[in-house]
């Protein structure tokens, strides 16, 4: 199955070329954000009323779960169709340096 991705290409002051998450993952991004922003208003709910720190800290591990699932959404998407415009468009070096600046960013 081959997938599409529908992207708008925009470019920075400086020239430097910036493409937001496709048309396609979009609204399943917004549906995880919305999830996790109201999963973290429920920590807040929970320290407010003095909840037991093992109960919290459970719904703390399961917030950053739900994002590293979204962060693995992004890149997906970024790999699939980013990366694969940046290197057709002869790109190789900047899409490169992106991809170690994230791997560098992920790994502190």
């Amino acid at each position: 199955m081959t997938t599409t991705h529908e992207h708008h290409h925009d470019y920075t002051a400086d020239g430097a070329h910036r493409t937001p998450v496709s048309t396609e993952a979009k609204p399943d991004i917004l549906r995880r954000l919305a999830y996790i922003e109201g999963h973290l208003q429920g920590v807040r709910r929970m320290i407010e009323a003095d909840q037991y720190c093992v109960d919290v800290l459970k719904q703390t591990y399961a917030v950053r779960r739900a994002i590293d699932k979204l962060e693995g959404l992004i890149l997906e998407n970024h790999l699939q169709g980013c990366v694969v415009d940046g290197i057709k468009s002869g790109r190789e070096d900047e899409v490169v340096a992106e991809l170690i600046d994230l791997y560098e960013i992920a790994g502190r």
